[in-house]
């Protein structure tokens, strides 16, 4: 029995007309086959996951494997419950032809009838690519509008002449302005089905070689971030966590927390996100830097160079000869042994981690070198390995290094300094001189990033011990396994015998099962990163990305007129003298935010301090004017909208601790990048500051609303 029309159409909402059975009956049958589709494979998934966690006996890779197999499965039963028949998107009608119907992922029924394309697949692009001037191959297109799982809207566009489509459908751009301006929430409001043109090119762009993807306020560089982000992990099978993965920056928590539901109902929960805070340990209880002068010194992309020579002074072979005493006579450890030790780990090996490797390379040489002794080798090797006097010079010539430590020293010793680096003036050294108090600030990431990577992991040598005696405990039971089978196999042509080859048994090592969680996720490599509100990153900060994305395999978005120090640069000039190269661009130009009113009262504040800023055209208006009104009014004017607007996020932007109840934020202007809100009010705007940091901070928070700017003085 069809499911009633109330199922899927919210009545009161629809104009009338749009309710007629020949406009929407068809769409009805596909969304009632929809929903069966979907308690079908609910049903599947469940039993499916049920028996992969009862599958308890796998290891190694085999259970990583499973556990992957249930992280998949999560995520299709999460997306199917949550969001049901509301996954369809919309559909594309074709002459003569069955409509296509676009989904949030794919779905077929029982029958193996498509019911809904995958958005990312390239079928699907026509959705949202096709122009009148360019239909691709399409008639017209619906999209639909959802609230709780019932439409309530939908439009149509004809994309040739005599499409067929009925004039009560035809009101594209005044449904589409409409869904600009509804009420917005804690969380990104969802976007997927009218995504423009301009914006899905960039969506879909290769990501062999960066991509710039440069726009104004309210122009979707966050809709592009984030839905570039699930169409990478779709389209291209390099860019799956085997493959490296992806990572999308953010420009502060207010952000992942508003975006936290996007991926996932995109269908795709594999890509991490993370602040530039978040890639260390020290990240989130760092504080801003206060003096303007230091952060950018610190943020220089020179100072990463300082590392190498601080480094370097804890790795100088000892120039001393030491002797020492074994029951065979005295074994020389002399300036030539310690350099040919020192010497035998390659070019960037780190220095934690190669540490292991050279104290066995020492005694390694220091056996060679005894041979006179007529020492039995084992013997000999255990003498030496135990020997105290040995391990604490070899201690004091290679020490183990602390990331922390070491930045600590850089900017407590005026003389370490000077010497790792030397490019700084004494007035520049003198302003990076703390006391070793001092608690660790933003501008520090980067220097204690860089710190970390050459240093590498304290716990390396442990580990690898671990891991050598797991393999040696392996191998053993493993030869007693092998030898029991073989003594038991009579037959002279077994195939058995293939177990006696060493490099059988050392296939069938279970080496995945050595892996003891303490890899940090965030630690790369990557086989892509997206970075949002890029114009923000010094080049210091890049290098931070850079380390964990050695390809270059970017997409970059930003704008360089909200940029809090100024961009005086091209992209292409500031990316290129980071080794970025063959870099694409895609301009968005097109407000879909900001009401008309708000830019014409934003583009003469971020003018005033960068006449050359590309401000974008708003393609709405609110009918609402720029309010303007005293401080002492603020608690009466955010009450007021609250009584009279029972939806929507209000921001005050530029009254700390004001608290306006649950839904309204108080901001500072640097928060809210990347955000929206219905009602924005910003308080005392001159005190943001003067220059370019306090116009483009004045420009940033203007545009935010999507509804009332008020500003109070």
């Amino acid at each position: 029995m069809p499911a009633p029309r109330t199922a899927f159409l919210d009545l009161s909402a629809l104009a009338p007309a749009k309710t007629r059975p020949a406009l929407i009956d068809a769409d009805l049958a596909r969304f009632t086959a929809i929903a069966e589709a979907i308690d079908a494979q609910l049903t599947t998934l469940t039993a499916q996951r049920r028996d992969a966690l009862s599958d308890t006996a796998r290891t190694g890779r085999a259970a990583a494997d499973r556990d992957q197999e249930v992280r998949r499965i999560n995520s299709r039963i999460r997306i199917l419950r949550d969001v049901g028949p509301q996954i369809c998107l919309g559909r594309m009608d074709r002459t003569g032809r069955e409509p296509v119907y676009i989904g949030r992922i794919g779905l077929s029924d029982d029958a193996d009838r498509r019911l809904l394309v995958d958005w990312r697949t390239p079928a699907a692009r026509p959705f949202f690519a096709a122009t009148v001037a360019d239909p691709m191959g399409l008639a017209g297109r619906r999209r639909f509008r959802w609230r709780d799982g019932r439409v309530i809207d939908y439009w149509d566009e004809a994309l040739i002449p005599d499409a067929g489509t009925d004039p009560a459908t035809m009101d594209a751009e005044s449904a589409f302005i409409a869904s600009l301006a509804a009420s917005r929430s804690p969380r990104m409001p969802d976007v997927l089905a009218t995504i423009r043109a301009d914006q899905d090119a960039a969506v879909r762009a290769e990501a062999r070689r960066p991509l710039i993807v440069e726009g104004g306020p309210g122009t979707g560089k966050t809709v592009v971030a984030l839905h570039r982000a699930a169409y990478l992990l779709h389209a291209d099978p390099t860019l799956n966590n085997r493959g490296g993965g992806v990572l999308l920056i953010g420009p502060h928590p207010g952000y992942l927390a508003y975006t936290a539901d996007v991926l996932p109902d995109l269908g795709e929960d594999g890509a991490r996100t993370a602040t530039l805070a978040d890639l260390l340990p020290q990240g989130p209880d760092a504080r801003p830097e206060p003096d303007t002068r230091v952060a950018a010194l610190k943020l220089d992309a020179r100072m990463a160079g300082a590392v190498e020579p601080a480094v370097a002074l804890y790795e100088e072979p000892p120039t001393d000869t030491l002797t020492v005493d074994t029951p065979w006579g005295e074994v020389a450890v002399t300036a030539t042994v310690w350099a040919e030790a020192f010497g035998s780990v390659g070019p960037g090996t780190s220095h934690n981690e190669a540490r292991d490797r050279i104290w066995h390379d020492l005694i390694d040489i220091l056996v060679d070198h005894a041979q006179s002794l007529d020492a039995p080798e084992d013997r000999l090797r255990r003498a030496l390995y135990g020997d105290e006097e040995l391990r604490e010079a070899f201690s004091r010539a290679w020490p183990i290094l602390n990331p922390e430590e070491l930045v600590a020293d850089l900017w407590e010793v005026p003389a370490y300094l000077r010497r790792c680096a030397p490019w700084l003036t004494p007035d520049e050294a003198a302003l990076l001189r703390r006391g070793p108090a001092h608690p660790w600030t933003t501008a520090d990431l980067p220097l204690l990033d860089a710190a970390t990577r050459r240093l590498g992991d304290r716990r390396a040598g442990a580990a690898a011990r671990r891991r050598q005696a797991v393999l040696a405990e392996q191998r053993s039971y493993m030869d007693d396994v092998v030898t029991h089978i073989l003594d038991a196999d009579d037959d002279p042509d077994s195939s058995l015998a293939m177990l006696r080859g060493a490099d059988l048994r050392q296939v069938l090592l279970d080496t995945d099962a050595l892996d003891d969680g303490t890899t940090d996720p965030l630690a790369g490599p990557f086989a892509h990163i997206i970075v949002d509100e890029a114009q923000e990153l010094a080049d210091a900060q890049w290098q931070m990305l850079i380390r964990r994305c050695p390809s270059l395999s970017f997409t970059i978005v930003g704008d360089r007129a909200q940029a809090r120090d100024g961009f005086p640069e091209s992209w292409e000039e500031r990316l290129g003298r980071l080794g970025f190269h063959d870099m694409s661009r895609v301009t968005l130009s097109v407000n879909y935010r900001t009401p008309s009113e708000v830019m014409e009262a934003a583009e003469p504040v971020i003018h005033a301090a960068l006449p050359d800023a590309a401000v974008p055209t708003s393609v709405r208006s609110s009918g609402l004017p720029v309010r303007h009104g005293r401080i002492a009014h603020l608690d009466r004017i955010v009450a007021e909208w609250l009584d009279e607007n029972p939806e929507g996020i209000a921001a005050v932007i530029g009254a700390p601790g004001f608290d306006g109840g649950p839904r309204v934020r108080a901001l500072s202007p640097a928060d809210v990048k990347g955000l929206e809100f219905d009602l924005v009010v910003i308080v005392d705007p001159e005190h943001f500051g003067d220059g370019i940091t306090g116009a483009v901070d004045r420009y940033v928070a203007m545009t935010r609303t999507t509804s009332q700017l008020v500003i109070l003085r």
